[in-house]
Formats: C-alpha cells, sequence, structure tokens
C-alpha cells in the first residue's frame, strides 16, 4: 500500500509531523502549503527534503515545477487545475496528479503520470464526496497506481483499498 501525507501547516506542525511521517516509511511527502510565497515554500521543501535524506521516502511539490527544481526533490504533484502533466513530465522523476473523474484520470494516466490521487472520497472539510464506486471505476480504468484521499481513517481505509485504490493519501491522518 502506497501512503502520501500531504501537508497542512494549519492543521499542525509540518516539521514534526514530515518526521514522524518518514519514521514511518510514508511512501511520498506532498508539501502543500498554497500561501507560502517562493522563498518560504523553498525553505519548508529543504527542511523537508533534509528530514527525508537518505530514507526512501520522495518528496514531492504541489504545482511549483521551479520549487521542486531549485529543491533537488523528487517531483511534482499538479492540481486537476494546475501545470500541464505533459510540459512537467520531462523535468521529474516523480509526477502525481490529482483527479476528480474517470476522465481526468485517463488524461492523467496518458499524460505521463506516475500515479494519481482521486477523490475526495469521502467527506471532507468543504468539499462533497465523491464516493467509493467512482474511486473503484476509475481504479479499474487505469494502469497506474490510484491513491484515494479525502476523509480517510484507518476504518474506512480497507474499503478504499478492496475498490482497487492503490494506497492512501491524506492530511489529517498522518497530522494526527
Amino acid at each position: 500500500m502506497i501512503r502520501c501525507y500531504v501537508t497542512d501547516r494549519r492543521q499542525g506542525d509540518v516539521l514534526a509531523s514530515a518526521a514522524r511521517a518518514i519514521h514511518e516509511h510514508v511512501d511520498m511527502i506532498q508539501v502543500r502549503e498554497k500561501d507560502l510565497d517562493g522563498r518560504e515554500l523553498f525553505d519548508l521543501v529543504c527542511r523537508v527534503r533534509e528530514l527525508a535524506s537518505g530514507t526512501s521516502t520522495r518528496i514531492l511539490v504541489n504545482d511549483r515545477l521551479d520549487i521542486a527544481l531549485a529543491a533537488g526533490v523528487d517531483g511534482v504533484h499538479l492540481p486537476s487545475n494546475g501545470l500541464p502533466a505533459p510540459r512537467v513530465r520531462p523535468f521529474v522523476k516523480c509526477l502525481g496528479v490529482s483527479v476528480h473523474t474517470l476522465e481526468e484520470a485517463l488524461a492523467a494516466e496518458v499524460a505521463g503520470a506516475d500515479f494519481i490521487v482521486f477523490g475526495p472520497v469521502f467527506e471532507t472539510p468543504g468539499k462533497l464526496a465523491v464516493g467509493v464506486d467512482p474511486l473503484r471505476t476509475v481504479a479499474s480504468a487505469i494502469k497506474i497506481p490510484v491513491l484515494a484521499i479525502g476523509g480517510i481513517t484507518l476504518e474506512n481505509s480497507p474499503a478504499v483499498l478492496a475498490a482497487g485504490a492503490s494506497g492512501i493519501a491524506g492530511i489529517r491522518l498522518f497530522q494526527a
């Protein structure tokens, strides 16, 4: 099972959560701090990269190819309305794309994404759930890994894995 911690400093100490996630061998950390200016984001990404140095945890930056390249991290995670995946693909070792529909999932796969994040599967603050059935449809239609996101808990994670998800992504799940 693939596990991806998505950062959010409003939910707690990102560096402490990242250190704990790395210690627990999480597969990826997506630094997703949309409100930081470039310098602050670069500094945070470099600190998370240093925490993960020498481990198997990959570090990705949300929608900022420039920061990912400057910080020397593994890749970029693109939101569904972000940079065009085919243009980003040549520059990174690892490319993730957030999707909400089957059509977006198929497009991300064709664009060369290494994995997609699909959701929100369950209700989460401010977002309506798409549900487990659409997750099942997407997971069966594409060949790249599908990570479920949105309201994922220890209790409901078996349901998303049973629906075909290759893993889970989350904020609160990893920062709690």
